[in-house]
Formats: C-alpha cells, sequence, structure tokens
C-alpha cells in the first residue's frame, strides 16, 4: 500500500509541476499590471497669467502636451500632474502662487511663470527649494542659469537675436540706431549684447528711449517726439506686445511710420504677431521684425489643427488663433519634464521642511529628488515640435531666424539669418554658397515705399548745423580768414578761404541740402586740440579748418577722408652754394662710399696680384715693385689705362666684372658732380633734425599745433622750442637766428610752409626728412551719420577740377621757388645706392681667390707636405709655404713664352745673334742658372745678377759651356727645372 502512494505521488508531482509553473507567471503578470496601474504621481506647478490671451494659449499647449505625451506612453511607472496658479500679470502673485505650489502643494517642479520678470523672482524661490523651473517664455538675460541652476530656459536668450540684427544694420549701411525698450529686466536684459553686437559691425547707439510699462500716451508721444528732432531714423523696438502695440499707435498718429523711417522689432512682437489686433497691424506697415525660425512640417501642421480645436473647447467664443513659438516651446517643456520624471524614476518624492522659521519663505522644504531631476532634464534630448530639442548651459540653442516684414495684415517673410551663412535669402535652397542667396527679399518699407531709407536726416525745426571755424594770425588765413568782429557764440557770414571753399564743394556734392552757420572759436586756449574736443562735447557739430588727423584724436571724434596730403617738415635758412670750394668733388660721395670704393681697389688689386703673380713675369719683382704694382694696376682701371697683361682666366673674371663696376661708378660720379656744379645754387643750413639737437639750437613751431608734441617725441627739449603765430614773426626768428635769440629752424606742416615759402622763398627752403602725417580733413561728432556722405564728397572734389581751382585761387600758380631743389640734403651718392654692386664684385673676386687657392694647394701639395718636418715649428712652415708661393710655376707655359721672347725679341731673323737677359726678378734669386738650346746644342749661363752670357766657340763652330758651380741649395730645384728652347740662326 505505502509502496502505490509513492508510485502515485510520483507520477502525479511531475504532471503537477508545469500547472504550478503557469501560475506563477500569471501571478508575476497579474503584479506588473497592477503596479502599472497605479504609477507614482508626480505634482508639478504651472504659473500663468491665465486671463490673458498668452495665458490662455500656453495653457492649452501644455494642456494637449501633457495628454499626448501618456497616449504614447502609457506603460510609464510615473504620471506628472499638473496644477495650475494665476499669476494675475503681477510679480507679487507669481511669487505667491508659486510659494502657494512649493509650500502646500510640495511640487517636484515648476513650469512658467510667462514673463521675465516673474520668472526672475520665482527662480530664486526654486533654487533655494532645488526644484527645477522649466520657463518657456522668460527669455531675459538677467536671469542667469549661472547664478541660478535651478532655472532652465526652453526657449531662446533674448541676447541671441543681437547678431541677427547686426546683420541685417550692416546689410543697409547704417551707422547710427536707437533702441527703443520698456522699462523693466526684460526691456533693458538686450541693451549690453545689442550694442556689443553693433559697435562690431560699426554702428553707434547715440541715443535710447526707455519707456515704462505703465506709461502713458502724453509720456511716449514726449519721447516720441524727442526722437524725431534727432538725426537717426532707425529704432530698434523691444518690449511686450501691448506697449508695443500702443508705441506705433503713436507713431503713427506723429507720421513716424513714414518714408524714411526704419523700425525693427524682436521676437517680443515677432512671436505673438498673429495674435495682434488688426488696427495695431495696419500701423505697423512697413516694419521689419525678427522672431525664431521654425521648420513648417506635417508635425507641426496637425498639432495646429488639434490646438484650435481644443482651444476653442478651452475657451469658448475667442477668436480662433494659430499657435505660436511660445506654444510650441511650451508643449516641448512639457514633454521635457515627462521624460526627466520617468528617466529619473521618481516614485517617492519628499520635501525636507527647515525646523526654524517664522515666515512661510523660511519654511519653505527642500526637495530630496531635485538635483536628480535637474540632471535628468539637462540631459534630455528628442525630436520636439520645434526640432531638435537639445539644453546647453540650461538653455534652449536656436541657430535661425525668421526675417519677415510687415506688409497689409501679414507678416512676409523676405530672408533668414543663419549662424553659419548670415543673412540668406532661402534656408536649404539650391542657391546655397551664390551672391543671390546672400541677399533679402524686396522689402516695403513705411509709407508704401520700396526705396531703402538713407537711415537718419538732418535736424528738422529751425536748427542749422554750428560750425566752428579758428582765427587764424596774420600770414596763415588763407586756409580761413574771418572778417568783421567776432564774439563767442555768434555766428558769422563773413568767411571764406582754402578749407571753407573745399567744405562749400563738398556740401554741393552732398544728395541733400545742409543748413549751417560758423562760429568762431573765441578762447584764450586757441590750440586744435581744444577745438576738436568742443565737437566731442556736443558744442558744435562740425570743426572746419586747417586740421590734422591724428590718432589721439580719433578717440573723441570721426574725420571725412583728407582732401590734401600733409606732413610736418623743417623751413631753415638758405646759404650760398658750396661749389666754389676746392673740395667740391669730394662731395658727389658720401665718406662710406669714398672709403668702401678705396678698400675695393685694393682688394681687387690684390686679387690680382695673388693669381697672376706665380705665372705671370710682369707681376713680380722686388717687395716695393710688387707692392706698386697692386695699388697701380687697381687704380688704374677707372681711367683703363693698365697694361699688364693678365694670363689666368680667374684673374680675367675678376677684372671684367671690376670694370663693369667701375664704370657704374665713375658714370654716377660725373652726373653727380655736373649736378651740383650747374644746378644747386642754394643750400640750406641745416638738413637734419639730429644736426638741431646736436647743436642745442633753438626750434620753432606754429602756436596751438600739435608739432609741440611731435618735436618733444623727436628728442627736442621743451625748453629749447618757441612757439609764433605769425608769417613775420617766422621771418623775424629766422632772420636772427639760435645765438641771437630766434630759432635755427622751424617745423611745420607743409601747407602753412607753402604759403610761408610763398611769400619768402628767396631766403628760406624747406628740408630735412618729411615726418608722414594723414592731411588736413573736417571734424564730425563720433558716429556722424554725414561722415559716410561727407567723406565720398570729398573724394568727389579733390579728384575734379574744383580742387585745383580753389588751390590756383588761394596759392597762386606755384607756391615753391623753382631755383631750390626739392631736396638738397640728398644731392650725395650713398653707399646703400651701390651696395648691390659691391656685393658682386667682392663675391666674385672672394670667389675666384678661393678657387685659385684650391689648386695651388692641389697642384704644390706633395712639396708642401714635404716642409713640414718635426724639427721646425709652425712659423718656419708658415715661412717655407710662403717662399715656395714666392717661386714661379715650373710647368707655367707662360714662362716659358716669356723666356723665348726674352731670348730672341726679333723672332729669331738675325743670325748668330746672342741677347742678354736680365732674370732677376723671374728667378727670385741671384744664383746661376742654365739654359740649354738642344737645336743648335748651345748652352748658356745665368751668371750672377741673372745675365745670360754665351760660352766660347769652339772649332767646328760648337760652343761649350763653362764650368757652373754648384747652386745654392735654395735654387737647386728651380735652376734644374728652368729650361726654355732658344733657336740661333746662322
Amino acid at each position: 500500500m505505502e509502496i502505490q502512494k509513492r508510485k502515485l505521488l510520483a507520477f502525479i508531482f511531475p504532471s503537477l509541476l508545469p500547472f504550478f509553473l503557469f501560475l506563477l507567471v500569471i501571478h508575476q503578470n497579474l503584479a506588473v499590471e497592477a503596479q502599472n496601474a497605479t504609477p507614482a504621481l508626480i505634482r508639478v506647478g504651472v504659473v500663468l497669467d491665465l486671463d490673458s490671451l498668452a495665458g490662455k494659449l500656453s495653457k492649452t499647449s501644455i494642456s494637449m502636451a501633457i495628454e499626448d505625451f501618456y497616449a504614447i506612453n502609457a506603460n510609464f511607472n510615473t504620471r506628472v500632474v499638473l496644477e495650475y496658479r494665476d499669476s494675475m500679470s503681477d510679480v507679487v502673485s507669481a511669487a505667491s502662487a508659486a510659494l502657494d505650489l512649493l509650500k502646500n502643494s510640495e511640487v517636484q517642479a515648476i513650469i512658467g511663470p510667462q514673463t521675465s520678470v516673474e520668472a526672475e523672482f520665482v527662480a530664486n524661490m526654486c533654487n533655494r527649494s532645488q526644484v527645477p523651473l522649466l520657463s518657456f517664455s522668460a527669455s531675459s538675460p538677467s536671469i542667469s542659469p549661472s547664478h541660478l541652476p535651478f532655472f532652465v530656459r526652453a526657449t531662446i536668450n533674448d541676447s541671441s537675436q543681437s547678431i541677427p540684427i547686426a546683420s541685417f544694420i550692416q546689410y543697409f549701411d547704417w551707422r547710427t540706431v536707437v533702441p527703443i525698450y520698456e522699462d523693466s529686466d526684460y526691456g533693458s536684459g538686450i541693451i549690453p549684447s545689442l550694442v556689443d553686437a553693433l559697435q562690431s559691425v560699426g554702428t553707434n547707439i547715440l541715443d535710447r528711449a526707455v519707456v515704462p510699462i505703465e506709461a502713458t500716451d502724453d509720456y511716449i508721444d514726449a519721447e516720441l517726439y524727442r526722437l524725431m528732432t534727432q538725426q537717426t531714423r532707425v529704432f530698434i523696438v523691444h518690449m511686450i506686445p501691448e506697449l508695443a502695440s500702443r508705441l506705433f499707435f503713436r507713431a503713427q498718429l506723429l507720421n513716424m511710420v513714414s518714408s524714411g523711417y526704419v523700425w525693427i522689432v524682436t521676437d517680443g512682437v515677432g512671436n505673438m504677431f498673429e495674435t495682434l489686433n488688426t488696427s495695431v497691424i495696419r500701423a505697423m506697415e512697413g516694419v521689419i521684425g525678427f522672431r525664431p525660425y521654425v521648420v513648417d512640417s506635417n508635425k507641426i501642421n496637425n498639432f495646429s489643427i488639434r490646438f484650435k480645436t481644443r482651444f476653442l473647447q478651452d475657451n469658448p467664443g475667442m477668436d480662433v488663433v494659430n499657435p505660436n513659438a511660445y506654444q510650441l516651446w511650451a508643449y516641448d517643456a512639457v514633454w521635457a519634464m515627462a521624460k526627466a520624471v520617468e528617466m529619473a524614476n521618481i516614485t517617492n518624492p519628499s520635501f525636507v521642511v527647515p525646523q526654524r522659521g517664522v515666515t512661510d519663505l523660511s519654511r519653505i522644504g527642500i526637495s530630496q529628488i531635485g538635483q536628480k531631476l535637474l540632471r535628468a532634464i539637462l540631459n534630455n534630448s528628442f525630436i520636439g515640435l520645434t526640432g531638435e530639442f537639445m539644453l546647453v548651459d540650461n538653455q534652449l540653442q536656436l541657430s535661425t531666424f525668421e526675417i519677415f516684414n510687415v506688409v497689409g495684415k501679414s507678416a512676409r517673410t523676405i530672408g533668414f539669418w543663419s549662424q553659419y551663412n548670415g543673412i540668406i535669402h532661402e534656408i536649404n535652397s539650391s542657391l546655397a554658397n551664390t551672391k543671390i542667396n546672400n541677399s533679402l527679399k524686396s522689402i516695403v518699407w513705411p509709407g508704401d515705399s520700396t526705396e531703402v531709407p538713407r537711415g537718419w536726416v538732418l535736424p528738422t525745426g529751425e536748427k542749422k548745423l554750428r560750425i566752428l571755424v579758428p582765427i587764424l594770425k596774420e600770414g596763415f588765413n588763407a586756409f580761413v580768414n574771418i572778417s568783421g568782429p567776432v564774439q563767442a557764440n555768434v555766428s558769422i557770414s563773413g568767411v571764406s578761404g582754402y578749407c571753407i571753399d573745399i567744405f562749400k564743394a563738398v556740401l554741393s556734392k552732398l544728395p541733400y541740402a545742409v543748413s549751417y552757420e560758423f562760429y568762431p572759436f573765441v578762447n584764450s586756449t586757441n590750440t586744435y586740440d581744444n577745438m576738436v574736443y568742443q565737437v566731442y562735447l556736443k558744442n558744435y557739430d562740425a570743426f572746419v579748418g586747417d586740421t590734422t588727423i591724428r590718432f589721439n584724436r580719433t578717440n573723441y571724434v570721426d574725420f571725412t577722408m583728407p582732401y590734401t596730403q600733409s606732413g610736418v617738415l623743417m623751413v631753415v635758412p638758405i646759404k650760398p652754394d658750396a661749389s666754389t670750394s676746392m673740395w667740391i668733388f669730394l662731395k658727389p660721395l658720401t665718406t662710406t662710399l669714398w672709403l668702401t670704393s678705396l678698400a675695393f681697389f685694393f682688394f681687387t688689386g690684390f686679387v690680382v696680384w695673388l693669381i697672376e703673380h706665380r705665372i705671370n713675369p710682369e707681376f713680380r719683382g722686388t717687395p716695393c715693385q710688387q707692392s706698386g704694382l697692386i695699388f697701380y694696376f687697381a687704380f688704374s682701371t677707372p681711367v683703363f689705362a693698365h697694361k699688364e697683361k693678365l694670363k689666368s682666366n680667374l684673374s680675367r673674371f675678376v677684372v671684367i666684372i671690376w670694370v663693369f663696376v667701375v664704370l657704374i661708378l665713375t658714370s654716377s660720379y660725373t652726373a653727380s658732380l655736373t649736378s651740383m656744379l650747374t644746378v644747386q645754387q642754394l643750400t640750406p643750413t641745416v638738413t637734419d633734425i639730429n644736426q638741431l639737437i646736436k647743436n642745442g639750437d633753438y626750434v620753432g613751431y606754429q602756436d596751438g599745433s600739435f608739432v609741440k608734441g611731435l618735436l618733444i617725441n623727436l628728442g627736442l627739449h621743451e625748453n629749447k622750442l618757441k612757439n609764433y603765430s605769425t608769417t613775420d614773426e617766422y621771418v623775424d626768428a629766422l632772420s636772427k637766428g639760435s645765438a641771437y635769440g630766434g630759432v635755427a629752424a622751424i617745423f611745420d606742416e607743409i601747407p602753412c610752409l607753402k604759403v610761408f615759402l610763398s611769400q619768402h622763398c628767396d631766403q628760406y627752403t624747406m628740408t630735412g626728412p618729411t615726418y608722414k602725417t594723414d592731411g588736413f580733413a573736417f571734424v564730425l561728432p563720433r558716429g556722424s551719420p554725414l561722415l559716410p556722405d561727407m567723406s565720398r564728397a570729398v573724394l568727389n572734389v579733390t579728384e575734379g577740377p574744383e580742387m585745383i581751382e580753389i588751390e590756383r585761387n588761394w596759392f597762386g600758380e606755384s607756391a615753391t621757388c623753382p631755383n631750390q631743389s626739392a631736396d638738397p640734403s640728398s644731392s650725395s651718392l650713398s653707399f646703400r645706392s651701390f651696395a648691390g654692386l659691391f656685393i658682386i664684385t667682392g663675391s666674385v673676386s672672394g670667389l675666384m681667390l678661393l678657387i685659385y687657392l684650391a689648386m695651388f694647394i692641389y697642384k704644390e701639395k706633395e712639396e708642401l707636405i714635404s716642409m713640414i718636418t718635426p724639427e721646425r715649428s709652425f712659423l718656419e712652415i708658415v715661412k717655407l709655404w710662403f717662399g715656395h708661393y714666392d717661386g714661379i710655376d715650373r710647368n707655367s707655359p707662360n714662362l716659358r713664352e716669356y723666356i723665348r721672347s726674352s731670348m730672341n725679341p726679333r723672332g729669331g731673323n738675325q743670325e748668330g745673334s746672342v741677347r742678354e737677359v736680365n732674370l732677376t726678378g723671374l728667378m727670385g734669386s741671384q744664383s746661376p742658372v742654365s739654359i740649354s738650346n738642344p737645336t743648335s746644342e748651345m748652352n748658356f749661363e745665368f751668371g750672377q745678377g741673372g745675365t745670360l752670357t754665351p760660352p766660347e766657340i769652339g772649332q767646328g763652330g760648337t760652343l761649350t759651356p763653362p764650368e757652373i758651380g754648384s747652386p745654392s741649395p735654395s735654387n737647386r730645384g728651380l735652376s734644374e727645372e728652368v729650361s726654355a728652347e732658344l733657336t740661333v740662326e746662322r
């Protein structure tokens, strides 16, 4: 029985095992489903202005986002539960709503609020409680995530549109703009980045208009009237749509949205453009706007259709509008929040409430999962309605802006701005990287004009440009001449002169009329820097006179293009020409060139002698004879008087190059000396400022000029400088001289010196180096809109015949003396002019010498080596080497030819003639040397003194040589090797 039970159990248990496993799996699935059926609920607060249109639109978008997200992700373990609070468009109410959410509802994150002012206050509260604040509309740069790490900007930063706006300004070359912004953190937050962007393209902000949010119409009208009286006509509007609507209404009533004006709005208005009232849009006719570019896709089109339906359900009776960028960002922000909650796996959120604290703010709890949730939000990345949702430095990134033009009742896209390509015609166009794509579509400007506005106008009303002119001293009033009495701040009419005529000619070239009045500068400190500074202070609108462009002045004012060339020179007395001096022949060449020429004369002669010494008998002899030959040969080349025949090709090449150099040098010397004797008749007493410094002379300059500072920088002491005002004072000071209370020279600008010399050119002259300056120009305030047009007009005048006529009227046909050389200090030829020739001849001579020495060492290496013995000192060896070099080349064919011609100078035509030949210099020794003549079997003996004497003639006509003693050891080799064939005709 027991055995049967055991068998039965053994059979049943394996059969039931799969059934039990099946029940276990079912149980686990039911547990999972039960868990999914009750996901963790995470509270998230939403703060909006629920009574405003923007708030209603955003609430609809947020509600749709949370529903769409969990419709797709129904199996998530978490659920975001939204709790709405109304900010009532007030900072305090927004803060109160956030406090309620944090303290009572203990939300783990907050979405909103709408405005930057509200968001900044709430962000500080969230940062304290470590609760992430995700804003889709707070774009002001004043809220910095670096200071508030729990603030996440799910929209673009306002500063990101500064560069696109500046690029648009640069596109039309507008030089001045005026920003108009609301008096809030949102309004002023963009200004720093906008200023930097505009300055980077050369545009200045001359003024700005700040409008309070609660400003009255009268206040707005007063600001617009003030802007109307200024020159700038380009306005950048950055404010909330409600305030912008009122601004454009008032501007239209004042006829400021008309031809000639440029109005640009930022994305604060651009994103909400479709929600604006029709009457506001009509008032904005011709306005240019910027807003983030959102790619039009099927996803957005589908969302827009559903959004309109849902908005009507939530807000019955309201007009249907399309969702704008803020609604798209709100939708994506909710998705980012829901995904982050799931990624952080938040199941049991909690707050730690401080035990101490007497106020509601001090008793706000600290979220225990805030850090974890913040990291999940920042690491979130997905494709949303606006494209890729990715946060960098707690902010949404955007690289493209749409540029639109308000035409009729709609916003017409005229182009785009891309971070990588700047202003472009189309996005993803086949015109990419072409000139067409770097342009905008046609624009309708305010006043229904298609002509691009100039961007500025002359001030309206009766105001005329106040032109400051200097009161010049006697003698220099050809530049600016004022007739009649002058008073400070009283306009004058009797103004003429060279500078005035050019100024009037320039204004006549402008495409518009300019009204102006001249005002004299009546001040005890009548310096040009002080007059320029008056323009910087805006006491005057321009300064016209003989004003030089200087770097330090450009820090305060702008200059037009120069209308005359300039520079600083010195004028000095002239003295009789030194051409009557008996040393005038030395003046054509400078001392350096004389010494260099002499050195190369000696060097060339020495090289030729070294090469020819061993092979050419004409370059041998006693040391005194050879030294004289070196100098004689070198100095005879300039007149080609050398008679020595060169035997070596190396020395011939050296002489060819040297003769070429000498030819150029002598020709230049002759031309320069001729010029000195025939052309130049007057010379200055001083030619260089260093001579003045060395002599300690006094130097003059024009009173009030910048030349004083220039002279001090050049090394002159201030106590050696004297200022003068008139040309008569110039004459008096120069005639006295530095030693008798005057000056040795006067420095001034070239135009002024030309005026002075036009009256006194027979006594004084300009000399010395020219210290370059940028010329005379008209002075305008920094950023003046007149600058581009006036600079172009200056070029127009200076390149035309008017300039010649004006110069002729005031300075005559010539302001210089024709009998004075332009630069008398540069008449002598310098070494620099011939440095290339000396380098060539020196290189050739050196190279030929090296080649010769290499050949000599190679041919004589055995004998040179044999002279090196242990018992000889280094000096003895060197002496033997020089002694060996001083000998003749035993294998030289030139030497054999010379001996043959010396033995028979007539060519051997006289029968039996025998000649004595003195070869003392050739042999370098007085020892007897024998020469044999195999043809006639005649031997000759070199006796003492190197004289060749014939032997006695024996019977049969045989010549028997006398006995020759043993030669000295030093000449033994020489006497054995030197031989020549001598033919005697009988």
